[in-house]
């Protein structure tokens, strides 16, 4: 899976994203959902597997989204 940015209508929902960019439950991590970037600015992310990512487009990513974990022993 990998992260695009796409810009939206600053009131979008996941499934407004996805009918507009023409992608399926399939390609798209549903429970990542669609995050606010700037919503104001209509600026929002995905998270969509790499296929998806591609056809979403060159300006959009897609960008790689490591795995993160806590440095050293929890407390």
């Amino acid at each position: 899976m990998v992260l695009v940015t796409v810009r939206l209508p600053p009131t979008a929902t996941l499934g407004e994203a996805m009918l507009r960019l023409g992608l399926t439950e399939d390609e798209v991590d549903m429970a990542y959902g669609l995050v606010p970037i700037d919503p104001d600015q209509g600026l929002y992310v995905l998270r969509v597997t790499d296929d998806a990512g591609a056809r979403v487009g060159p300006d959009a990513g897609p960008f790689s989204d490591p795995h993160i974990e806590p440095h050293g022993p929890l407390r």
